[in-house]
């Protein structure tokens, strides 16, 4: 499978380029899994980096927050923003403490996002980010009320300058290390749930997708060399 080019100059990773990946598919990949972004933009020449939550829907990220955010009031304008994901898969332990790291999976957005105003593509974006964090759950809960959705800002952000970073695998091996008596290699970490805790008042038995509520899988990429 032949590496796909950046998307841009903007977006091309600099810092270990070995790690960089640009296809569309992994980059999806990783934002479906991922719950978390952070948004980073500049507003009145000062910078800010803000966590929120997000979805994806196609070609494209969805992120919501209340129409007084001065985030949201900036991201919405003429300003460029960056938006990134990280998934934490490992901590990497070697026999020296230069080549500690971490193995991990990551993505880049650049880009101005544009305000949703039509009705029914907000609904839909509503949709996507409940079932994004927690697949099955929209079909069964109140819809949200006109009222509901006017109070609420959307912003839409294209995914055509994406990239992916990634590192897995253990820890460098330098001559320097190859006589040190000490244990090296990953300790594996992943988001596990625990078990649901109900509310204190009649309500209707946890679905499935509550009781073994799990994020989607991992598979690694071909190697594109292979």
């Amino acid at each position: 499978m032949p590496e796909a080019p950046a998307p841009s100059s903007r977006n091309l990773v600099r810092r270990h380029p070995e790690r960089a990946r640009y296809e569309a598919q992994l980059v999806e990949a990783i934002l479906d899994e991922a719950m978390i972004c952070h948004l980073g933009f500049i507003a009145e020449g000062v910078p800010y980096v803000v966590p929120t939550m997000y979805a994806r829907a196609g070609n494209r990220v969805y992120i919501h927050g209340s129409p007084a955010s001065r985030m949201l009031q900036t991201a919405a304008g003429s300003a460029d923003v960056c938006l990134t994901v990280t998934l934490l898969d490992g901590l990497v332990m070697a026999r020296s403490a230069f080549h500690h790291s971490m193995n991990y999976r990551s993505v880049m957005i650049l880009g101005r996002a544009r305000q949703v105003l039509d009705p029914a593509e907000k609904m839909a974006a509503f949709e996507r980010l409940v079932e994004h964090v927690c697949r099955g759950r929209w079909a069964e809960v109140r819809q949200p009320s006109a009222k509901e959705l006017n109070s609420t800002t959307v912003l839409a952000l294209a995914l055509e300058e994406a990239s992916a970073k990634l590192r897995s695998g253990g820890p460098s091996l330098p001559e320097a290390d190859e006589g040190v008596s000490v244990w090296a290699g990953e300790i594996p970490l992943r988001t596990v749930a625990l078990p649901p805790a109900g509310e204190d008042q009649p309500a209707g038995a946890a679905g499935s997708h509550i009781v073994t509520y799990s994020r989607p899988g991992w598979t690694a990429p071909p190697d594109p060399a292979g």
